[in-house]
Formats: C-alpha cells, sequence, structure tokens
C-alpha cells in the first residue's frame, strides 16, 4: 500500500520539462532581439508541449515573474529576454550603503551606547541627598482631589423672577432703525 504525504504537491508529468526550461526554450526559439512577450511564449509553449495543466497561464505568469525577480530574466518594455552577461548588474531603489573599512585584525570594539537620554553629570561637591524612603504611600492620594460641592453661602444672589437663563450665548442686540429723510 503507497501512502502519498499531503504536504507535497503532485509532480507534473514527466513527459514535460519544469516551467524555467519551457520559458528559456520559447524564447531561444523566437529570438526576437526586443525580446518575447508573455503572450508568444505562451503560444510556443502551447504548440510544443500538447499535454500542460489546466493553469497553465497561471503558472506560466508565476514563473515569469520569478525568473524576472530572480534575475535568469529581464523585462524590456514588457518583453522578456535572457540577461546581458557583460551588462552592468542593476541596481535596487535608494541610496547604496556606506562601503564598511574593514577592521585591522586583533580590534575589540567598545559596547554599543545605550538608547536613551544620558543621565545628567553628578556636581561633585553637592551634597549627598538623603537615601529616599521606600514606603507604601506619601500620606496623600494621587492625582487631582475631588471637587467640593459649595454649601450655602454664595457671592451673586440668585434672580428670584423669571425663567431660568437659557443655555448658550445671548443674542446680540440690535440698534433700532430710525427711518431717513422724514
Amino acid at each position: 500500500m503507497a501512502t502519498e504525504e499531503p504536504n507535497n504537491p503532485p509532480q507534473p508529468p514527466s513527459s514535460i520539462p519544469q516551467y524555467a526550461e519551457m520559458i528559456m526554450a520559447a524564447i531561444e526559439a523566437l529570438n526576437d532581439k526586443s525580446g518575447s512577450n508573455k503572450s508568444s511564449i505562451s503560444k510556443y509553449i502551447e504548440s510544443t508541449y500538447g499535454d500542460l495543466p489546466a493553469a497553465h497561464s497561471t503558472l506560466l505568469a508565476h514563473h515569469l515573474n520569478k525568473m524576472k525577480q530572480s534575475g535568469d530574466l529581464v523585462m524590456v518594455k514588457n518583453n522578456y529576454m535572457k540577461p546581458d552577461p557583460n551588462a552592468p548588474p542593476r541596481r535596487g531603489r535608494g541610496r547604496p550603503p556606506k562601503p564598511k573599512v574593514p577592521l585591522p585584525p586583533g580590534t575589540v570594539l567598545a559596547p554599543p551606547r545605550p538608547r536613551g537620554r544620558p543621565p545628567k553629570p553628578r556636581d561633585p561637591f553637592a551634597p549627598v541627598p538623603p537615601p529616599k524612603k521606600a514606603s507604601s504611600g506619601s500620606g496623600k492620594p494621587r492625582g487631582r482631589p475631588p471637587k467640593k460641592p459649595k454649601v450655602g453661602t454664595s457671592s451673586a444672589p440668585a434672580p428670584a423672577t423669571g425663567a431660568p437663563r437659557p443655555r448658550g450665548r445671548p443674542p446680540k442686540v440690535k440698534p433700532a432703525v430710525v427711518p431717513v429723510g422724514c
């Protein structure tokens, strides 16, 4: 009884080679000076190798991107081509790092500086502060004390008649308009 491990994907049939080999063969066979686009590579692979998987276009796109990222292929104006062996390697984005100067052998590096702001220097002539006693409480509670309600006396007498004042800002008083030319 043969057991198959569930983590391993099923291997493609042995009649077709790996996608990377098929893509390289297609680019070599098409031999276009400006490179070959994805559809022409796909058509060549379909015509050469008959029994392709159902997800051929997805697999082709995946392998083309993978080969482009690894540097096996170069993409110029939506066309894939083999990289020129004499071309300088492409530089990544951003500023290149500074070159590190090699240290002579036997040099011991100092430990890195600690993070944060350094402590203030102590005055050698200042008196020694008394040690802080470790107490559970200083007698005062922490935070802002609660607001005490006003009782009895108030400096301004409350209006005895009328309704209480409405909320918000009172309306602006407009001066009386006098007719002109009477």
